[in-house]
């Protein structure tokens, strides 16, 4: 099985491609990254001389390269993580948004179409998994969740972009018979996650002394799922999952921003010793709110649960005891 990952030198793309090579034969997986800022292609230095693992360098909205990569390489399957996704840069500027997300997406699934057209007998056989986020459904009171059947209602230009993206793949299913599936995840955490996201930005504002953001009062609402666990459900709908349908992933786990910048906190006060004046929740800094700023986001997974057996398998707080001393080491480099 030859498989195309795009953004594999990512956060949860580094991830994905090490648990791939871990926990399957047989299979050849092709690393298509732009490396970007967020991209870290050491991630992945446990597998850079496995026979199973190439790396190319290209980006997504460059068709032509795109077009070359896919008949060079020949996939079975594309797992197409790429995207820009960070939601401050998505408002400082949108454009690299709708490139990569949108016409990127549609480069690598158009191409991917023609391809796998050349042998219509064996068409269905191929797959593109398209991972998303659960941004595209917008945001939430304090009660409800997200399901498959949620209504789309992106409130940032980076959660519109995806949603995009997500509207072209299941087109291509209803139109093309494209056999396609796509999932919608919540915040992930863990190792390999860049520096911009919260987990991490605590972790290195605490570290050097300095005040660490909050947006607004803290009382955003995320449901965080560790990302092993988002590489086990991605593979376990790319393997099992019912073409055209779209699986929602979350961990039951909410937590409001607040509480966890707390937590960890906490967990650094464990690690490193208490921080500046005894603990580091002393420098905890409120924020001006990010505009547009959704409440809270929470994921009801019964339908990959039911179908496919998924669950998360990792406990939060161990995980994030984890996370946190990776970040520790990270940093002390």
């Amino acid at each position: 099985m030859k498989i195309i990952v795009t953004g594999g030198a990512g956060f949860i793309g580094s991830n994905l491609i090490l648990h791939l090579l871990s926990n399957r034969d047989n299979v050849s997986v092709l690393n298509l990254d732009k490396l970007t800022y967020a991209s870290d292609i050491n991630y992945l230095k446990p597998v850079v001389h496995n026979p199973s693992y190439e790396f190319v360098e290209a980006d997504l909205v460059d068709r032509s390269t795109v077009s070359k990569i896919v008949r060079d390489f020949e996939p079975d399957a594309v797992m197409h993580l790429a995207a820009e996704s960070h939601v401050d840069n998505s408002i400082k500027g949108p454009e690299p948004f709708v490139m990569s997300n949108v016409i990127g997406t549609f480069n690598i699934l158009e191409e991917c179409r023609q391809f796998w057209m050349l042998e219509p007998d064996h068409f269905a056989d191929k797959r593109f998994l398209h991972v998303s986020t659960d941004e595209v459904y917008g945001s939430l009171g304090q009660d409800g969740v997200f399901t498959e059947q949620t209504p789309y209602a992106p409130n940032s230009p980076y959660s519109a972009t995806k949603a995009g993206s997500d509207f072209l793949v299941r087109s291509y299913h209803k139109t093309f018979g494209m056999n396609v599936v796509t999932t919608n995840c919540s915040n992930n955490f863990g190792p390999h996650q860049h520096d911009e996201k919260l987990i991490p930005t605590v972790i290195r504002k605490a570290l050097a002394h300095e005040p660490i953001p909050v947006y607004g009062k803290g009382e955003n609402v995320r449901d965080w799922l560790y990302v092993v666990d988002h590489c086990r459900a991605m593979l376990d709908v790319y393997e099992n999952g019912r073409s055209g349908e779209t699986y929602i992933v979350g961990g039951h786990n909410e937590w409001k921003n607040l509480d966890l910048v707390r937590l960890l906190c906490d967990l650094l006060n464990e690690q490193k010793g208490e921080g500046p004046d005894g603990d580091y929740k002393k420098l905890i800094s409120f924020v001006t709110d990010r505009a547009g700023h959704d409440l809270r986001y929470a994921i009801d997974p019964t339908k990959i649960n039911s179908e496919l057996g998924w669950e998360p398998l990792m406990h939060f707080e161990d995980q994030l005891r984890e996370t946190v001393a990776w970040y520790i080491n990270r940093y002390a480099l």
